[in-house]
């Protein structure tokens, strides 16, 4: 087998998508607190 170095491994691609997960998840969020509040004004 090959031999194996620590820290070695190209992990760009996984930090772009780790790094889009983290923004999609912010505005869901974001977007999930408005409309609470939106509901909360209006008495939905």
């Amino acid at each position: 087998m090959a031999e194996h170095k620590h820290g070695s491994m190209n992990i760009e691609a996984q930090e772009k998508a780790f790094t889009g997960f983290i923004k999609a998840s912010t505005y869901v969020s974001i977007a999930a607190i408005v409309v609470l509040i939106f509901l909360a004004l209006f008495n939905s």
